[in-house]
């Protein structure tokens, strides 16, 4: 699979210096994956893929064009290319040009290869299996869901001389239960089957929707709320795309006019970007420029502290690639916050009178410099009295801005979930 897939790469590379690009980054991956889908508390689809995608950055007189899709060959690439050709005599210098990094060296990762994944997406019944029976161990009506495996070979050529490769395999579920007027949903993800964690996370989603079974309406007002993670990895990644540099430049972001070594949130909170842990599933060695990724704060005990840069962006800012390239963008990889101090249990009686939000979506910014946003909430929310869960509340909008919410943590779990 490496040679093949290195081979593709250097093609393209060759074939784009030839028809008079300057320079090139091509990345070719190839997915093997199967989905199980549920629905009325049964397996109803198992879906399967195997297919390669080729993403393509090039770059003529300082004009930089990418784009990605699936192909079925070399050809299909060449035609791309020859597009992008076209384009590139129409289209202005960039102000974000820089040249493609020289090769660094690369510390892979070990190990991210887990052989049972690789069984469980030739048969995943083991799993469905699992999931029906662990989701029914509550007095719940039916539930839906999702259930996929799948293996990533990632090879990068570029044509300052980088040809890398690695590949890794992922899991990825979701449950949601239903019962009464409650539902009850739960995830999980990660690189290597921990088929307790796909157990808890199906136990997790039929419990919710058990104690959301009868619920109340509530009004408007201002309340102590505390988020699950599911929640907060919600909002968390909004505020991790937006300590993207280029959406600084852009004034996309609640970073615009700060300064790393500003404080902007609770000393409580730290957010940290991850593409190190091998646990997670978007873990990987080197970005899409062939920079080395590395583990690094975005915001530290309530500081900012790093932004996230490609070599453009970096360049443009005074500041150092973070390994954090995308074709275009810089991005986030994975997302930690380290635990807290505080069992559930201990959130809630600290909360005192509030709400337990579970789950979120529809989530919605009016103002990116000032971070406005509003989300629907989703699934159970459980009603906070005297310190005790006291029932269940029918679904509200949460609608604040991310920096006040940021600054106004005041306690964390510290059970850590890979949501």
């Amino acid at each position: 699979m490496k040679d093949e897939l290195v081979s593709i790469g250097e093609k393209v590379v060759k074939r784009a210096l030839e028809i008079g690009f300057d320079e090139a980054a091509v990345t070719v991956t190839y997915v093997n994956s199967s989905m199980t889908k549920f629905a009325n508390s049964e397996p109803s689809v198992i879906q399967s893929w195997k297919g390669r995608r080729v993403a393509v950055y090039v770059a003529k007189n300082k004009r930089i064009l990418g784009t990605e899709g699936s192909v079925q060959s070399i050809n299909d690439v060449y035609d791309i290319l020859n597009r992008l050709h076209v384009l590139s005599e129409k289209i202005p210098e960039s102000m974000l040009y820089a040249p493609l990094p020289k090769p660094e060296k690369i510390d892979f990762m070990e190990k991210l290869v887990d052989t049972k994944v690789l069984e469980i997406i030739e048969d995943p019944s083991p799993i469905s299996q699992l999931i029906v029976e662990a989701t029914h161990r509550e007095n719940i009506e039916y539930f839906a869901g999702m259930f996929e495996a799948k293996y990533e070979a990632r090879a990068l050529v570029t044509s300052t001389g980088a040809e890398l490769f690695e590949d890794a395999t992922s899991v990825k579920s979701y449950v949601r239960a239903f019962a009464g007027e409650g539902s009850g949903q739960w995830s999980v993800g990660f690189r290597k089957l921990d088929l307790k964690k796909i157990e808890n996370m199906a136990e997790t989603a039929s419990r919710y929707a058990t104690m959301a079974r009868h619920q109340e309406e509530i009004s408007p007002g201002k309340y102590n709320i505390i988020l699950s993670p599911m929640v907060a990895g919600n909002l968390m990644n909004y505020v991790a795309m937006m300590a993207s540099a280029m959406r600084v430049m852009m004034g996309m972001s609640i970073f615009a006019n700060k300064a790393p070594g500003t404080r902007i949130a609770s000393e409580k909170f730290t957010l940290i970007d991850d593409p190190r842990n091998p646990e997670l599933p978007n873990s990987w060695s080197f970005d899409e420029e062939g920079m080395p990724t590395f583990s690094k704060p975005i915001i530290e005990n309530g500081v900012l502290k790093t932004l996230l840069h490609n070599t453009k962006t970096a360049a443009k800012m005074g500041a150092k690639s973070t390994g954090n390239a995308g074709l275009i963008f810089p991005h986030p990889w994975n997302l930690r916050v380290p635990e807290g101090e505080y069992s559930l249990e201990e959130l809630i009686e600290e909360a005192k009178n509030g709400f337990l939000v579970t789950n979120n979506w529809y989530t919605r910014l009016q103002n990116y410099i000032e971070g406005t946003f509003s989300t629907i909430t989703r699934d159970a929310i459980l009603v906070i009295k005297n310190g005790e869960i006291a029932g269940a509340a029918k679904k509200f909008r949460i609608a604040d801005s991310f920096p006040r919410m940021l600054n106004n943590i005041i306690a964390l779990g510290k059970e850590v979930f890979d949501i």
